[in-house]
């Protein structure tokens, strides 16, 4: 969508489109601003459904047209506000509850249906949360155009007001992350909950007047420079002081214009009519909040966490002016029972971060002590009891990605970054409990309960609760363990503590699948420097880290294969993602600097071959022929019925007979009718979606043999032809995903870049050091993998595309450099504090 700067279009669409555009309730400036993007939506030959509480006018005043549909509805609502610099925050907290989440379910499903009757192709949004929540069910994309969302303004009202509301933000931007992509607009600030965004310039109504009609009519001469000074609702007689202004500008106080002209005074001229724009003013604002040391503050627990000293264990990659001095730290706080640190640098800053808990007691550090996190983790240890630590790594998806769930053969590589976890086990009685755990507790008199209680560190940055505790007599249900089905509805109820479900998920795997009985309550602390939400496994390194470390407090003897398997039920049945188990095999049982090459198949996988076993293949085959038998073998379309995999079909034998005839897509209610269910235990068809069939087909079958392909090319001789070959296979794995529908353009921009780069230094002098790049994980965003030589030459041109992505974005993208070893490797550590660093606590604490 192009927006000209002056009268111009978009260029006609070949395609008669339906855009769903919803406008926030807060005030009519961004209805103003939507007004111009729907006049050049109409002009193109497309209707414009807009979703405001705006007046009609707002918009039937600049646009008159059969294809612009008004929908009077309002689904936020802003700020609560005296004056234009006046924020009531308590009760904008309180007013947006009421409007947008008491009600959430029922709008929710009205948009659904809504969006459907009028056969929506995009939603676009202005910024109204729920829109890009309801695109999403209904299975269409979703684009905002803002220059700034409400989780971010809520934020800091939550931070000043209203603590107790703080889920709101956590539901907002949840929201926004179903958006596709973000039109960001001049003068932002930060909005981490979109996944990709585009820097587009100021959308505003179009010029009424030249710059020299509105000067000459207002009388303000060439030489003069002018700030309109307007924030919209101020009192009249708000007037800015000639001090606070540069020499030679003039200010004009709209209202206070406005307001005298109503009582008949001439302020200037009376035809102010003409001053509706004026780009000085807008431009001023833009590179005043621009430039250097102007930028606005961000709440610091909004900000990502590895910026938060102290808070998180640091990355591994962060450079230690005196690494001694941490081991000596460690040694001198900690006895160390068992295990060793293996020169980890981040696992000795996570020990010091365990040792420097007691710091909340220091008054000097008043920040520190008002950190609820720091203080639920400051109480969550008994200091003079063993504690256990495991460490888990994220992961690269090199090659297999998605496949993996088709049974593909995987190369993975664990990453540097990872997870820690702490975990002691207590009596009951003398478990320190969190004051309102406590209370639960005396409410059902049943004496001390075993209690399960989870500090996350930088989960605040993350918009997530930081603490999570349950009676883990609460994980039984009677005799039995609670369902994995009920579990995951536990768990999703409030999405500020969904994340509690990857680490408690684990104690209740570990009860359902080995029959362990925990009589003693728990406390574990989760500290991960891998990030969340780039394709680098930072669930299943917080999965294996946490079974990791609880097992090794319980003595219990897993093999990381079979701890990969259990914890692949975590995410599969707890959490409820669909997943396949490279991510968590990679985290267990990956080594440092080695791909750890896998093929995703249950050794005793039998439910597809058992639902298969009775189809008669020679009546039930979809549009063959008896010549199809003849040519391709009855009993060779029987084998490949009961394939217990779809990589295990070859790429000719798909060629040959089945991509003709398969769909490009089905319907889920066809889909159902037809052939019932499609077993898989942890996903679940919607007979109101429409799903992708050919290309989703092809993707792992396909991927599977550049798989087989990319290890055998490892194993020759180190030349360019086979870092070609090897970038080849990758780019062709990048453009299948795309085709599947799991692109982005955040990652399609980097992959470009890595062929810019590549074939520019081809063509110039014959020498390149980058072949290769391709999306990783499970798509839709994320990372990139790429391939090149290991030498100076490679990470200079890393080093150009990290720069030329941001000067194209405004974002820096992460570099991830470097390997470590698994779970299993690592092992765990056994420690205890010494007597002398001991800090006490009382029995109870208020988090």
């Amino acid at each position: 969508m192009g927006i000209a700067d002056g009268g111009g279009g978009v260029s006609a669409s070949r395609e008669h489109l339906v855009f769903a555009y919803y406008v926030t309730g807060h005030g009519f400036g961004h209805a103003t601003r939507v007004v111009e993007v729907v006049r050049h939506l109409i002009a193109a030959g497309h209707d414009v459904h807009v979703v405001t509480g705006a007046p009609d006018s707002v918009f039937t005043s600049n646009i008159q047209s059969p294809n612009l549909y008004i929908r009077k509805v309002l689904l936020d609502c802003g700020a609560v506000q005296a004056d234009a610099l006046t924020v009531d925050r308590l009760a904008s907290l309180e007013k947006y509850h009421q409007t947008a989440v008491v009600p959430r379910a029922s709008i929710l499903a009205a948009e659904v249906e809504w969006l459907k009757s009028i056969k929506a192709d995009l939603v676009v949004s202005d910024v109204v949360p729920v829109a890009c929540r309801a695109a999403e069910d209904v299975g269409i994309r979703s684009v905002c155009v803002t220059n700034f969302s409400w989780d971010f303004i809520y934020a800091e009202y939550v931070m000043a007001a209203g603590h107790h509301h703080r889920s709101i933000v956590w539901q907002i931007a949840e929201d926004y992350s179903h958006c596709k992509f973000l039109l960001r607009l001049p003068g932002y600030c930060p909005m981490p909950a979109f996944r990709d965004v585009i820097d587009v310039p100021l959308v505003v109504r179009s010029l009424r007047r030249s710059r020299s009609e509105v000067r000459k009519e207002l009388g303000i001469g060439d030489d003069v420079k002018v700030v309109i000074y307007n924030f919209g609702g101020q009192p009249a007689g708000w007037k800015l002081k000639q001090e606070w202004l540069p020499a030679g500008w003039l200010c004009l106080v709209v209202a206070r214009i406005l307001q005298d002209t109503a009582n008949g005074k001439h302020y200037v001229s009376n035809k102010l009519s003409g001053a509706r724009r004026l780009r000085d003013a807008i431009v001023l604002g833009y590179q005043l909040q621009r430039a250097p040391g102007r930028d606005i503050g961000v709440p610091d627990w909004y900000s990502l966490a590895e910026n938060e000293i102290g808070l998180r264990a640091a990355s591994p990659m962060t450079e230690t002016n005196d690494e001694n001095f941490l081991v000596e730290s460690c040694f001198e706080d900690f006895d160390i029972l068992h295990g060793e640190l293996h020169g980890l640098p981040d696992t000795m800053a996570f020990l010091k971060s365990l040792s420097g808990l007691d710091s909340i007691t220091d008054s000097k550090n008043p920040e520190k002590r008002q950190m609820r996190e720091r203080n639920a983790a400051a109480a969550l240890f008994d200091w003079e009891e063993d504690i256990y630590v495991a460490r888990a790594p994220g992961r690269l998806d090199v090659m297999g990605g998605i496949a993996d769930y088709s049974g593909s053969l995987v190369l993975q590589m664990p990453i540097r970054e990872a997870c820690h976890v702490a975990v002691q086990k207590n009596h009951p009685s003398k478990q320190k409990l969190w004051k309102h755990a406590q209370a639960r507790q005396q409410a059902k008199a049943h004496g001390a309960i075993p209690v399960l209680q989870i500090v996350s560190f930088g989960s605040e940055l993350s918009n997530r609760a930081p603490t999570f505790d349950i009676d883990l007599t609460d994980l039984m249900d009677g005799e039995q363990p609670m369902s994995y089905e009920n579990a995951c509805k536990f768990f999703s109820q409030d999405p500020s503590q969904k994340w509690a479900a990857y680490v408690a998920g684990t104690v209740l795997v570990l009860m359902t699948e080995l029959g362990v009985r925990f009589g003693q309550s728990i406390s574990i602390l989760v500290s991960s420097a891998v990030p969340e939400g780039k394709g680098v496994s930072s669930s299943a390194s917080i999965e294996v880290a946490t079974m990791s470390a609880v097992a090794a407090a319980h003595g219990l003897k897993i093999d990381p294969r079979d701890l990969a398997l259990l914890c692949q039920k975590v995410e599969n049945h707890i959490v409820g993602a669909p997943c396949g188990v490279m991510d968590q095999m990679t985290s267990a049982c990956g080594e440092a600097n080695k791909l750890l090459a896998m093929v995703c198949q249950s050794e005793a996988t039998s439910l597809l071959s058992n639902s298969l076993a009775n189809v008669n293949v020679s009546h039930d085959v979809d549009g063959m022929n008896s010549d199809d038998y003849e040519e391709h073998g009855i009993e060779l379309l029987k084998a490949e019925a009961s394939l217990d995999y779809l990589c295990n079909l070859s790429t000719h034998r798909y060629e040959a007979l089945y991509e003709k005839r398969l769909p490009e897509c089905i319907n889920g209610e066809t889909f159902l009718k037809k052939y019932d269910d499609h077993n898989d235990t942890v996903t679940v068809i919607d007979p109101n979606r429409t799903y992708g069939v050919k290309a989703s087909t092809k993707h792992p079958i396909y991927e599977n043999f550049r798989v087989e392909a990319f290890k055998s090319l490892l194993t020759a001789a180190k030349t360019d032809e086979q870092l070609s070959s090897l970038g080849e296979l990758m780019y062709q794995c990048h453009y299948s995903y795309n085709k599947c529908g799991l692109g982005s353009d955040g990652t399609d921009r980097l992959v470009n870049l890595v062929q810019e780069m590549q074939h520019r230094k081809s063509s110039h002098d014959g020498s390149t050091s980058l072949f290769g790049a391709k999306i990783t994980g499970g798509g839709s965003g994320g990372s990139v993998c790429v391939i090149g030589r290991n030498c100076i030459q490679s990470s200079e041109e890393i080093l150009e595309i990290q720069q030329r992505y941001k000067s194209a974005t405004g974002y820096l993208p992460f570099i991830f450099e470097g390997s470590s070893m698994g779970a299993g490797k690592f092992g765990y550590l056994k420690i205890r504090r010494r007597p002398s660093s001991a800090v006490t606590y009382s029995p109870a604490h208020d988090i």
